[in-house]
């Protein structure tokens, strides 16, 4: 009886030192400002990220059923296009100026404005470059026009280096609100053309003007809590500095665009702007949740500049724990979708779409690739391993295309998807195995994905 007493008694005091330590753990973390500083920066990201895959789905789907497959083939078709050149516009400084910001607030305007007006030369840059490669390709003069338009807002982009400003202060909240305003007007005006049966043209024109209104909601923001005097401020020798920084980046993002989207514009090239319609309402939906490793690691991003000035151990920790979480978050959501693309397709798009169902199962797998590549390009930044991230890109992009040539011609659309998913494999998993440096970001990876739960020791 005692003995039984004892232990009743052993196991209550067991029990509430766990309860306690749990507790303490927990108040702990209510008192960590800088914590929960992140965690309402990574929501205010989150929240206008959902609302933006909302207005995806009411509106982007309802103009794709809108248009038909053939003329959405021929809008996204012109998207895909425009989108290889952007990369090139914006110089690769994003990241590298939030780094700059974190480490130098002091010099916030040299840098701002210094950004600012590189990313304006690279604007018509681009619209110069876009002028001498058009005549070459097979299009015709109005999808040309089409380009042209979206091609002309990109010096708009350049108000962008105030969202990054505020990134880098982690505020996320004024960054989100006027992404919100901007998402908001484009929904209205997209809705109104549809109820009127407007032709293309003026759809092609809203994403011109998404890029504006984005840009004069980032200038207002900026007034409202000072002058926008780094309009006045170009440094020549921290721009020589940027771009030393970041022309890495811009062949990285070049790349990465081409093989993201360049499956597109062979698609369009081989089989038609029918097939790309349908191609498109596939990859809309696969990289609908493209956002969640986008958000998390920016706003986490200071976080990991932080980490890796405490120790070693924490900074590795964090990254283990970031591969961890978005591997397996991918993995639940390309199962969801690999079992209901039929039905989802059908129900979104229509049955004019329902081909894009064989392609979903294939290129929603991508997702899990891409997921933990978007970690793993912070980590790279971190360590200014940027050459690397240009050669792994690279090597993803010449996959994509050599697999493309290959399979559309045999396989149609499933084909593409297929290239997709193997240049998305050897991009962010496979090259770790030729790079030493790269071999114990390879260990976390693959035990992100078999051994998950270690990350959370």
């Amino acid at each position: 009886m005692l003995t039984g007493v004892l232990s009743l008694t052993n196991m209550l005091i067991y029990r509430g030192k766990v309860l306690a330590t749990l507790l303490g753990k927990i108040i702990a973390l209510k008192n960590h400002q800088g914590l929960w500083r992140y965690m309402a920066n990574t929501s205010w990201l989150l929240a206008e990220q959902v609302l933006r895959i909302i207005a995806s789905l009411l509106v982007g789907i309802w103009v794709a059923r809108y248009l038909g497959p053939e003329q959405y083939g021929v809008f996204n078709y012109v998207l895909a296009f425009t989108a290889i050149f952007v990369g090139f516009a914006k110089l690769g400084l994003d990241d590298i100026l939030v780094r700059e910001l974190v480490s130098k607030p002091e010099q916030r305007d040299v840098f701002l404005g210094t950004a600012f007006w590189l990313k304006v030369m690279g604007a018509f840059l681009v619209m110069i470059l876009v002028a001498c490669i058009v005549p070459f390709t097979s299009n015709d003069a109005t999808t040309n026009l089409y380009i042209f338009i979206i091609i002309s807002g990109l010096v708009f982009q350049s108000f962008e280096v105030v969202g990054f400003y505020f990134q880098s202060q982690v505020l996320a909240k004024v960054v989100s609100l006027c992404k919100v305003i901007q998402l908001l007007l484009s929904s209205i005006i997209k809705v109104y053309l549809v109820v009127t049966k407007a032709e293309l043209f003026r759809f092609v024109c809203v994403s011109s003007f998404d890029m504006f209104s984005l840009a004069v909601s980032y200038y207002v923001a900026y007034l409202t809590r000072g002058n926008a005097s780094f309009f006045k401020c170009f440094n020549v020798e921290v721009a020589k500095k940027l771009l030393k920084n970041s022309w890495p980046l811009i062949l990285s993002s070049l790349v990465v665009t081409i093989y993201m989207r360049i499956d597109q514009i062979m698609i369009k090239e081989m089989l038609g702007e029918y097939e790309v319609g349908i191609y498109a309402a596939a990859v809309r939906l696969s990289e609908a949740f493209y956002f969640i490793p986008v958000l998390l690691t920016s706003s986490l991003f200071p976080a990991i500049l932080n980490a890796k000035k405490e120790s070693k151990k924490l900074y590795q920790k964090r990254i283990q724990r970031l591969y961890a979480f978005l591997v397996w978050m991918a993995i639940i959501i390309a199962l969801i979708m690999t079992l209901l693309s039929d039905w989802l397709v059908t129900l979104l798009y229509g049955k004019e779409y329902l081909p894009a169902g064989k392609v979903l199962v294939i290129h929603v797998w991508a997702s899990v690739f891409v997921f933990i590549g978007v970690a793993f390009y912070k980590y790279l930044m971190a360590e200014n391993l940027i050459k690397i991230d240009f050669q792994r890109t690279l090597a993803g992009a010449v996959a994509n295309v050599g697999l493309n040539l290959i399979l559309i011609p045999k396989y149609g659309l499933v084909g593409a998807a297929v290239a997709t998913l193997v240049a998305q494999f050897i991009a962010n998993y496979m090259y770790d195995f030729f790079d030493k440096r790269l071999h114990a970001q390879l260990f976390l990876k693959t035990q992100a994905v078999f051994l998950p739960f270690r990350a959370f020791k």
